[in-house]
């Protein structure tokens, strides 16, 4: 797939302060293109890259979506990147915090899209680009509310496809597997100390850890991500990471029930039928 060459693009990333977006705008600026980078406190973003102008944006607060849009002014790409990760048991996991999750890893995303499209659609072009996560295809016990997130962001993204296909609109979504960012350390957990799943909680927390530790850099996800957003003709799909290749194959052609035995069984639990 070719390459977008019409000139300096003008592309806006979500969470551009570290990890994967970090990356990605430092990828973009390099290829030649003016981008805005949101943090939610840009004044204090520890390691500001040349060429990346910040601006504010909390995914939480939809209000923001409109006021980053409009300090920004027409966007060729969005890449929606900022969210939050979480983890816990379902059961220990207070409705507020599921609703907060809800509104960082969806409803912001959704916002600043809802903002942004007007003008891509009067100028007849324009791509978003939705990084999800592969636990939105393979959802894993105790990453519930996480994984629920990232398969509605995947949804939004399959649809609207289409619906702004005739305005020149492409949308994409991006799944990363397993990356090595110390997002981890950042994470969200709900958990009981007395909580009746908590051994199997710890049994998840601890592959997990292992398999982040051995996760492929933000570096390398970031290139997937500036290629499907550069793409003239982007798939509507890309994903990269977990031997992601070999695992969708076996998604496709497998029970559904072997594929979730599977992936339980890489996160450290045994196959249970109720």
């Amino acid at each position: 797939m070719t390459a977008q060459t019409s000139g300096a693009l003008t592309v806006l990333v979500t969470g551009a302060s570290s990890g994967i977006g970090a990356d990605v705008a430092r990828q973009i600026v390099a290829a030649g293109h003016r981008v805005y980078g949101t943090s939610r406190n840009p004044a204090t973003v520890e390691d500001p890259i040349a060429g990346v102008t910040y601006v504010r944006l909390d995914n939480a607060d939809y209000a923001s979506a409109a006021a980053c849009a409009a300090e920004v002014g027409a966007v060729d790409i969005l890449i929606n990147n900022a969210g939050e990760s979480a983890a816990g048991a379902f059961e220990d996991t207070p409705m507020d915090a599921v609703e907060h999750l809800f509104a960082v890893n969806v409803f912001g995303p959704v916002a600043l899209t809802k903002a942004v499209l007007p003008g891509m659609r009067e100028r007849g072009r324009g791509t978003v680009v939705m990084v999800g996560s592969m636990l939105a295809s393979f959802p894993v016990a105790f990453r519930t509310n996480y994984a629920a997130t990232k398969a509605a962001l995947k949804g939004y993204a399959m649809a609207l496809r289409r619906e702004v296909a005739p305005y020149g609109i492409r949308v994409v979504t991006v799944e990363p597997g397993t990356i090595a960012t110390g997002i981890g350390e950042r994470r969200t957990i709900h958990i009981g100390d007395d909580s009746p799943y908590r051994a199997e909680y710890e049994t998840v927390a601890a592959a997990t850890r292992a398999n982040e530790a051995k996760g492929i850099s933000s570096t390398a996800m970031a290139k997937t991500v500036v290629q499907a957003a550069l793409s003239e003709q982007p798939k509507p799909f890309y994903a990269r990471g977990n031997r992601a290749p070999v695992v969708f194959a076996l998604q496709r052609v497998a029970p559904r029930q072997l594929v979730l035995d599977l992936t339980a069984r890489i996160h450290g639990l045994a196959k249970i039928r109720p």
